[in-house]
């Protein structure tokens, strides 16, 4: 009898690795009966024909917000005593005082940071949030589903969703066995672990240490290295399109050879505009000198800022915009949603650009994956004030303590050396490519292109352990 697998989305961010790419079609290749357990707002049965379980009621309780806040801020506490690093209060987001009800907020939060910022007091957050979700209406009525539809084992697409908490709660109270896939390459040491489950999948040999290391609760037959199937779209060759035809579909000069700006969000990056446009000189300077160049501009998905409008206006003649193929269809920045058709295009763009350019992004790997080199922009802008974050805090993180050598990318660390830099790689003299698929192999794991079917085979052994 096929095992039933609830593939459960609390938010949006897991319908790119988990809806869009093949893992629904390994899955059930592999003899598995799976229904998506959604939370979303996005309707998997109208869009793509899956099978799918509705969640109406979005209800948290009103009080898990402030204890989950409390709860990172304690566990970043306990990191920045327990490794002797002060890296980690740069990972907390300041309070807000404006009105009554967020000083509120952030006075209590304060007051629970200070009685359990220690590994025994953040248990007993943990324990407390529990305690405030089975009481939410939420439980209830997802515990009301499972006992309907009686699923074997529950995936959940993100360990970072506070919506998830009272349904996989619910699960465990009936002997569901819980997985959680740990959504992203910096989530561990920046305490975004908001959910206890029964096992976890993990990108990385390295990912799993961090897990260990910080979660002294979780034991090592809990953890899966798997992969993540972020990164498969980009070994499927039948996305690939002729340079011709690429050009063609963007309007591009496909005479040009084409630098891709990938653009971050305004909390990453707060000037990040301004790098763009320190491209766009280079660009031009060069150009002058005899180049064809140009640049691609691709915004980061969740940015609803006009912040580069200007910058873009003014360099018309050489950035060309190629938006990434999302759709809003909430407010909130995990209710854009990516549709599938942007595997295509962002394939396509790592295959057709000489490099690409960012921020400190994980777009690094996504070019390296086409053998195409990344430079990171590191040096203040003279538009830095005081209450503009510096990008260069970005780099001290963590997880940027995983690069093999200094060479797994190639740091422009002052605006003077821009140009001379771009045309290093554009002849071949600097590349990061080597060095690069060293730390590609370190966060994304030895078999990239497995992932799906290695979630799959865990999950299998995760329903012969209960």
């Amino acid at each position: 009898m096929k095992k039933k697998v609830f593939v459960f989305f609390p938010d949006g961010v897991g319908l790119r690795n988990f809806a869009f790419t093949d893992f629904k079609a390994v899955g059930e290749q592999m003899g598995f009966d799976i229904t998506y357990w959604n939370n979303t707002i996005f309707s998997l049965k109208d869009n793509l024909g899956f099978k799918e379980v509705k969640i109406d009621n979005h209800q948290i309780h009103p009080l898990t917000p402030i204890y989950s806040r409390a709860r990172k801020r304690a566990e970043l506490n306990v990191s920045r005593d327990k490794f002797n690093d002060e890296v980690y209060p740069t990972y907390k987001f300041p309070f807000s005082y404006k009105g009554v009800k967020n000083t509120f907020k952030s006075v209590y939060t304060k007051l629970l940071i200070g009685l359990y910022s220690s590994e025994k007091g953040i248990g007993k957050l943990r324990h407390k949030i529990d305690n405030l979700e089975r009481k939410n209406p939420k439980y209830a009525y997802c515990k009301a589903q499972l006992e309907l539809h009686k699923p074997d084992l529950i995936f959940c697409t993100t360990q970072r969703a506070t919506q998830s908490i009272s349904a996989l709660l619910a699960a465990k109270d009936l002997g569901i066995p819980t997985v959680a896939f740990v959504y992203s390459w910096d989530n561990v040491p920046k305490a975004m672990q908001v959910v206890n489950t029964d096992y976890y999948c993990v990108w990385s040999d390295h990912m799993k240490r961090e897990v260990l290391q910080y979660y002294p609760f979780i034991k090592e037959p809990q953890v899966f290295v798997t992969g993540t199937p972020q990164f498969e779209p980009h070994y499927d060759i039948s996305l690939k399109q002729s340079r011709e035809d690429f050009c063609k579909t963007h309007n591009l000069d496909s005479s040009k050879k084409y630098i891709c700006y990938s653009g971050d969000d305004e909390t990453t990056s707060p000037l990040d505009q301004y790098y763009l446009e320190d491209l766009a000189n280079a660009v031009r300077r060069l150009n002058a000198k005899g180049e064809n160049l140009g640049i691609i501009y691709r915004k980061c998905p969740v940015d609803f800022t006009d912040r580069y409008n200007a910058v873009i206006e003014n360099n018309k003649d050489i950035i060309e915009v190629l938006n990434p193929i999302w759709k809003q269809i909430g407010s909130q920045w995990n209710q854009v949603l990516p549709e599938k058709e942007d595997f295509k295009m962002l394939y396509n763009v790592c295959e057709h650009s000489e490099f690409v350019t960012n921020v400190c992004s994980s777009t690094v790997f996504d070019f390296v994956a086409h053998d195409k080199p990344c430079v990171y922009y590191n040096y203040e802008q003279p538009q830095l004030k005081k209450g503009i974050r510096d990008i260069g805090q970005n780099y001290n993180y963590v997880h940027f303590r995983s690069m093999p050598s200094p060479e797994a990318a190639v740091f422009c660390t002052d605006k003077n050396d821009l140009e001379d830099l771009v045309k290093q790689i554009l002849d071949g003299q600097l590349s990061n490519v080597e060095e690069g698929k060293k730390w590609y192999e370190v966060i994304v794991g030895e078999r990239p292109l497995e992932a799906s079917k290695q979630i799959w085979k865990a999950l299998a052994v995760i329903l012969t352990i209960k």
